[in-house]
């Protein structure tokens, strides 16, 4: 391969050609080409010049990322203290909403369960009739549940914990007193367990327009805070059944709305059904009309957050309850225990509790892993603990 000569190196010698040939002659004149050759040597003989190209610097390949598999979610959560016929729904369609409420550190924990008690009368009788529990049995059962750790909340609270998973008590109880009671009921049996555990309580209320000293009573005590009115219907005597027309539904349902934001100030956003009778139709306008959730007469078990007891059919262990699942929606068929039986189910509830909270830690590797992997990019991160 042929060495050009860098004009660089050229515009280095002649300033040295120029110098020799510019010298004075003090001898005889030498034979100026032969001078010219022997300057350009001796600078051309102190540089370097390349004799290859260098090799070009070679761009590093990025490696290839290797998409993570997701694994495989547990499956729900089941229990063998429930009667085989009572089988827990979801009702959460978004699993990765699911998931991020569900492990939220500022949420409520895996495990926590409310445990909905129904009321209708509190007798001072000895023996007290089939919708009605004694005095006595009614003290024992709310001190059992405050020895056991549960503690009372109001709807809202029920609202936000199954629709969100929002902070409750670990081990929650609604109690739920049906129909219309004078100020005095309240005051003597629910007052003082209010002043002395801050516990509220529910009072479904029929919502037909009459009784003017009744509904003066009970609005001073809504007014309190401590008696949570939610809607039980207008004229209350006709259960909804799949045979009610719209015209019907609507009726009680609407106005039991209606009266109570007239007398108690306040819109209800639950709905005891009377007679503990429903139907899919009324199930779906409940929901357009505004409620959040219904209570059933149903003793199926205890709920957790997007876990709630339903059955399919009419089954022998209880033939008069109506099943649950045709109906569409177990956030408005949600069971409750009769008073006369809660304290014989407080250890069922709590084991359950139990359970629960031990499966959902075997899992929560699996979920977290399916969350950063899944639902991490659009939903975010879990969020940290405030």
């Amino acid at each position: 391969m042929k060495n050009h000569v860098p004009r660089t190196i050229i515009a280095f010698a002649l300033p040295v050609i120029l110098l020799v040939s510019c010298q004075p002659a003090a001898a005889p004149t030498p034979d100026q080409n032969i001078a010219l050759t022997a300057a350009f040597e001796t600078a051309f003989a102190q540089l370097t010049i390349p004799t290859e190209t260098p090799a070009p610097t070679e761009t590093p390949i990025p490696t290839a990322t290797v998409p993570r598999t997701p694994p495989a979610l547990p499956g729900m959560f089941q229990t063998g203290i429930l009667k085989p016929e009572n089988l827990p729904r979801t009702y959460v369609a978004d699993t990765c909403q699911y998931l991020q409420n569900k492990w939220n550190p500022n949420n409520s924990v895996p495990g926590t369960v409310v445990m909905v008690v129904m009321f209708h009368g509190i007798t001072k009788d000895a023996t007290a009739g089939m919708n009605q529990i004694t005095v006595r049995d009614f003290n024992k059962l709310m001190n059992d549940l405050h020895e056991l750790g549960f503690a009372a909340i109001d709807t809202r609270q029920m609202v936000d914990f199954m629709y969100g998973n929002a902070k409750i008590p670990l081990r929650s109880v609604l109690l739920v007193v049906d129909d219309r009671h004078f100020a005095e009921s309240f005051n003597t049996h629910f007052r003082p367990y209010y002043e002395e555990w801050g516990w509220r309580v529910v009072n479904a209320y029929i919502g037909i327009d009459e009784r003017p000293d009744l509904w003066a009573e009970n609005a001073a005590l809504s007014a309190e805070g401590w008696v949570d009115y939610q809607a039980h219907g207008y004229i209350h005597n006709i259960p909804i059944s799949d045979g009610s027309d719209d015209e019907f539904i609507m009726g009680e349902m609407n106005g039991g709305i209606a009266s109570i934001q007239k007398y108690m100030n306040k819109t209800p956003i639950a709905y005891i059904w009377p007679g503990g009778g429903f139907s899919r139709r009324a199930v779906e306008l409940g929901t357009q009309l505004g409620y959040k959730l219904g209570f059933t007469v149903n003793p199926r078990g205890p709920v957790m957050y997007n876990w709630i007891p339903q059955a399919d059919s009419v089954n022998p262990s209880n033939p008069v309850a109506i099943p649950e699942t045709p109906a569409g929606n177990p956030l408005m068929t949600i069971p409750r225990y009769w008073d006369i039986d809660a304290r014989n189910q407080l250890d069922n509830v709590r084991v359950i509790s139990d359970q629960a909270a031990q499966y959902a830690e075997q899992n929560k590797a699996i979920e977290l892993e399916y969350y950063d992997i899944v639902c991490a990019p659009a939903y975010g991160a879990i969020p940290p603990a405030q």
